[in-house]
């Protein structure tokens, strides 16, 4: 998931905001990983990265995430991507409070 951040008179920062899967991705394309690998290898591979999980700058520690897919290897790396996807959108969606915070979401940063 990726998503814009909001519009400001600088034009210094990122043109979009990665988060869950797509954070993830980034973390793994900087890493030194061969497949299969446990969960451990990954850590250490990654140095534990928090990984974003919305816009309002919450974040997950990779190894939190790793550890909630109950799995110790991976196969591959789309085995792994597949194994976090609900663990990462479990954590997005745990942190909105009802239709309120559906409705704040909708919300730019700068308006609130």
């Amino acid at each position: 998931m990726a998503a814009r951040p909001p519009t400001s008179d600088d034009d210094d920062g990122p043109d979009v905001v990665e988060f869950g899967i797509p954070a993830a991705e980034s973390f793994l394309d900087a890493a030194d990983v061969t497949y299969p690998v446990d969960r451990e290898t990954l850590v250490a591979a990654t140095g534990d990265p928090e990984v974003p999980i919305d816009t309002r700058g919450r974040t997950v520690a990779f190894s939190t995430a790793l550890e909630r897919t109950e799995r110790e290897r991976f196969d591959s790396r789309r085995d792994l991507l597949n194994a976090l996807h609900p663990v990462l959108e479990d954590a997005r969606q745990s942190g909105a409070a009802g239709v309120l915070g559906y409705v704040r979401s909708l919300i730019p940063s700068v308006l609130r």
